[in-house]
């Protein structure tokens, strides 16, 4: 089978490049020291139609496939993984209310998503749920017309400046969805800062007190927030990471090529070095390899093959490992220069971390990808290719 991009695909790449190295690369770093990112690059997004890039032309959207949607991370992610995550969870949100929102909530959030105007966060973990994804403590309670809200969410990217916020609750002790402005009554937006990786992603606490919100902004049914608002949309997460660690990854290969093309060690270039060599030739076929797992999962998306939901999760825990060994290396072969400021390998391996936590842990991974192999490799002909249970765990 032969691997090309389509012509327009091919275009597309070459314009996303452009973008990223002339918008986002020269200031990539200063976002990451500032732990913010300013309006003005998100307004470059939304001129561009990247905040849109998922969403079909009908809702306003660019109508991107799924390939070129990936292309388009990993181009983001090689400039700045910050911004790549308010691509993905401003999609994330996006595409669950194209997938399970109501006809009001398509009419009336979707195009204002698509052009910008508003701006999206993913309101899941908790201050004690992480992985444990389904088990979330925020209720939601029916008051006459108002559903009201309680309860905590952490860790939410872009959670300082979002306009609405999809938050998972209980109702009833059902796992539920639910659009929550960020001007709601009894809802108090808590920045938090000096997180490890990815500075710039402005993330924030949301407090949850008597937060009332009408009875339509119920996203789906009750209890269907999480195997099917939150899966559809974590899985669209998985895959817009995956391609932000290829990104990541390249970033380093390309930075190390420059650096130990120009750095003199022992009377010869770096790159002269074999043990460097070898560092740079496994970073390069491990970013080719993880691309190629990202391609294989976009086509399937594109063809609606079920098998896409595991190719995506493989996907996302290769690139996720292979990012952060190529920015481990990265920085050892900068050296002291790696671990400077000046140098951004040192931003490339503390943002590769982050991705081996977010939408899905590599642990989580690993159960699940095992659990995928023993489905289809010891009943091929009678189980279907991802059970049920194992879609809600992944």
């Amino acid at each position: 089978m032969r691997i090309e991009l389509t012509p327009q695909q091919n275009q597309a790449r070459s314009e996303f490049k452009a973008f990223v190295d002339e918008a986002i690369i020269p200031y990539a770093n200063r976002c990451d020291r500032k732990e913010h990112t300013p309006p003005e690059l998100i307004e470059k997004l939304a001129q561009q139609g990247y905040l849109g890039a998922a969403l079909p032309k009908d809702k306003g959207g660019s109508g991107m496939d799924a390939i070129t949607y990936g292309l388009l991370n990993e181009e983001i992610g090689r400039g700045c993984s910050s911004l790549r995550s308010l691509l993905t969870v401003h999609n994330m949100v996006s595409q669950a209310l194209l997938k399970w929102g109501n006809k009001f909530q398509k009419e009336n959030w979707l195009p204002k998503l698509a052009s910008g105007e508003v701006i999206a966060a993913f309101a899941l973990s908790e201050p004690n749920v992480g992985s444990d994804a389904k088990s979330i403590e925020t209720t939601a309670t029916r008051s006459g017309d108002f559903y009201v809200l309680n309860g905590q969410k952490k860790w939410i990217t872009y959670g300082q400046i979002a306009d609405v916020f999809l938050v998972f609750a209980q109702c009833e002790g059902k796992p539920s969805a639910f659009l929550v402005e960020k001007n709601s009554p009894g809802l108090t937006i808590k920045p938090i800062f000096g997180m490890l990786g990815v500075r710039a992603s402005m993330l924030a606490e949301l407090h949850l007190h008597d937060c009332k919100i009408p009875l339509e902004n119920l996203v789906c049914r009750q209890g269907f927030g999480f195997s099917h608002v939150a899966s559809s949309a974590l899985d669209y997460g998985r895959y817009s990471v995956a391609w932000g660690c290829v990104g990541i990854a390249q970033a380093c290969l390309e930075a190390c090529i420059q650096y130990t093309s120009q750095r003199q060690q022992f009377g010869v270039y770096l790159k002269e070095h074999q043990l460097i060599r070898q560092m740079i030739a496994e970073m390069l076929v491990n970013v080719k390899a993880a691309r190629l797992l990202c391609y294989q999962a976009g086509y399937l998306k594109d063809i609606g093959a079920p098998k896409s939901i595991m190719e995506t999760s493989i996907a996302k825990y290769f690139a996720s490992t292979t990012a952060t060994k190529a920015a481990n290396d990265a920085v050892q072969i900068h050296g002291g220069n790696g671990c400077s400021s000046e140098y951004s390998v040192q931003r490339y391996l503390r943002d590769a971390k982050i991705m081996e936590i977010i939408e899905g842990s590599n642990q989580i991974q690993q159960i699940t990808i095992a659990e995928y192999g023993y489905q289809e490799h010891l009943f091929p002909p009678t189980r279907p290719v991802i059970s049920q249970e194992l879609v809600a765990k992944i």
